[in-house]
């Protein structure tokens, strides 16, 4: 397959005023190779390439609030301290003002960069964060398992362009889709045998080449909605890379950036924690670990995603030679910066001269102006429906713990809207990952104290994920509650969140299965029977076996409601006024021993 060619754009951005310099505590930077030190009188052999990049922002336009919106920064003492980041209008700035100086110079990402978005771009299918995406220069990015939320034909449109085939045309323009090559080299169509979208781009300028292969991570079938991936194959994430890797090398491209959304674990929370130093401990582990131990040396470096987390370490190749492995956190909070130091001799990078290094997307530079009226244009379009009240609280209702207030009250709103569906509706059970942030009581905004806007509904449920009906065993159901701590939820588990009357014992002395207590199990006071018949509402994601929960895709006798946020709008409806709000639900259902 020939190198994909790039739409023509011209850059028109104007270059902002400079700003502080931003730390470079962290950066990760090798000796130059001997005859590179020469280059200073042989020049034209080296050229310094740079390499911004950035993953999971998730559609946060505007600055993501509370935790989501800090990062962490190790001191020169040892202390850490937190700083406020994120926010397209910063993130603009920022990256135009690090290519300042800098000739040859590629954005990237790392996927996830849509879906499970505020409103101010989920309530548009993501057409404003791929239009911000094209303001920032975004040269390429891998697909995420989030940009099959809404399928593979969303997918394709927000590639390619055209008007939403169900809600048409939100302005008097039609949506261009991405100025930018979307990678999917190892998600497969079926029918075709081929990948969905192009597995590779490749970057030039003059006698510069540089390839990228984009995968996703194996698994995005088992954590995204079943109708969204149907029909497709995810393929294993090194052998994918492998492969394209030799396709470029023949056609020779010998400079190899594969982007990946799959990710990893530091020892630390610090951005600028340096895992390579002597005595940093195990440096990262994780899926992202195995995946860049098995990649080909004739890839340079690994951006990487999917976790949230901030790294920038080296991986052993498995020529056992050290490579460049990075990821940005999430939300558009850090850009990562990397110097691929090229040699025209030989077409490829000069690996020990790689260097790296995470920044902050600091609130205190100039806001770029052209996000600013994105913002603006967007918020207009939103506001008539993200300002219409849908409940009033009388206190935080947090999304924190094994068992979370949020998602006890979720479970609680299916189970009411399941009974008015079908009077037999027994419970509720929520995945931990679909509830995306809490209820603040002072939220910002004018809509006043304990109001519970729209908006912020969507915030905590973006998915559109509808309510479904469907019975179990009590055998099941057991097994279900034991899925949440075995089979692929061993190391990780995924605790969901119960309606009122389930309840049970977690141990976490035990291991696997058996720290779900059986004999502890009850249904509003008395025990599940293994021969008796349930009734159960769960969101279509996980009735379709999603998040590591495969009895759950066996239930019969189907019934499929409306979408999830509008079953939490109902509850909070009929259960709240201004007079009287509803408080956080009282946790307990679930009694955890440690």
């Amino acid at each position: 397959m020939p190198a994909a060619p790039r739409r023509t754009r011209r850059r028109t951005h104007a270059l902002l005023a400079s700003a502080a310099v931003l730390a470079t505590a962290g950066a990760l930077t090798a000796a130059l190779p001997a005859d590179a030190h020469e280059s200073h009188h042989r020049p034209g052999r080296y050229q310094d390439v740079q390499l911004l990049s950035f993953n999971d922002l998730h559609g946060n336009l505007e600055p993501p609030s509370g935790s989501s919106g800090r990062v962490t920064e190790l001191q020169p003492d040892g202390t850490t301290k937190t700083i406020d980041a994120g926010g397209v209008e910063y993130l603009a700035t920022h990256l135009r003002q690090a290519r300042q100086g800098h000739p040859y110079s590629i954005t990237a990402a790392g996927g996830d960069l849509v879906g499970a978005s505020p409103l101010l771009s989920g309530l548009f299918h993501d057409e404003p964060t791929v239009e911000a995406l094209n303001k920032l220069d975004l040269d390429v990015t891998s697909v995420g398992n989030h940009e099959f939320d809404e399928g593979a034909k969303e997918l394709a449109r927000l590639q390619n362009g055209g008007c939403h085939p169900k809600d048409g045309c939100y302005t008097d323009q039609e949506f261009e889709g991405a100025d930018f090559p979307y990678l999917a080299a190892n998600v497969q169509d079926d029918k075709t045998g081929k990948p969905i979208l192009k597995p590779y781009w490749v970057w030039k300028k003059k006698d510069v080449r540089i390839g990228f292969i984009g995968v996703t991570l194996e698994g995005t079938p088992g954590i995204v909605s079943a109708d969204g991936v149907k029909g497709l194959s995810f393929k294993d994430e090194a052998e994918t890379i492998n492969k394209y890797a030799k396709v470029l090398q023949r056609q020779g491209v010998q400079s190899i950036v594969a982007l990946i959304h799959e990710g990893g674990y530091p020892a630390s929370g610090s951005y600028n924690y340096d895992c390579d130093s002597p005595g940093a401990g195990s440096g990262i582990s994780g899926p992202i670990v195995d995946i860049a131990k098995n990649v080909t040396p004739a890839v340079d470096a690994l951006v990487t995603g999917h976790t949230h987390q901030a790294y920038v370490c080296t991986v052993p190749d498995p020529s056992g030679r050290p490579r460049m492995v990075t990821s940005a956190a999430s939300f558009g909070r850090l850009y990562t910066d990397t110097t691929l130091t090229y040699d025209r001799r030989t077409g490829d990078i000069a690996r020990t001269a790689v260097k790296s290094a995470n920044h902050v997307v600091t609130r205190d530079v100039p806001k770029a102006p052209d996000m600013t009226d994105l913002i603006s244009r967007w918020n207009t379009l939103a506001a008539p429906i993200g300002n219409r009240p849908i409940g009033y609280i009388s206190a935080d209702i947090g999304n924190t713990g094994t068992e979370s207030p949020m998602g006890d009250l979720i479970a609680d709103a299916q189970l009411a809207y399941g009974r008015e569906l079908d009077p037999r509706t027994s419970l509720a059970l929520m995945n931990p990952g679909g509830v995306r942030a809490g209820l603040t009581y002072a939220a910002k905004g004018a809509e006043g104290d304990g109001v519970v806007t729209y908006a912020e509904g969507f915030t905590v449920q973006p998915f559109a994920n509808t309510v479904n009906l469907q019975d179990f065993t009590g055998a099941q159901l057991i097994q279900v509650l034991k899925e949440q701590v075995s089979g692929v939820n061993t190391a990780a588990p995924k605790i969901l969140q119960p309606s009122a009357g389930l309840t049970y014992t977690l141990d976490l002395t035990k291991s696997g299965a058996d720290r779900v207590v059986t004999d502890s199990i009850r249904l509003n006071g008395a025990p599940v029977d293994p021969a008796a018949t349930y009734r159960v509402a769960t969101n279509s994601f996980l009735a379709g076996g999603g998040d590591g929960f495969p009895t759950l895709g066996q239930g019969t006798g189907d019934l499929v409601g409306t979408d999830d946020l509008s079953a939490l709008e109902k509850y909070l409806t009929a259960n709240s006024s201004a007079a009287s709000p509803i408080a956080p639900p009282k946790t307990g259902r679930i009694t955890v021993v440690q």
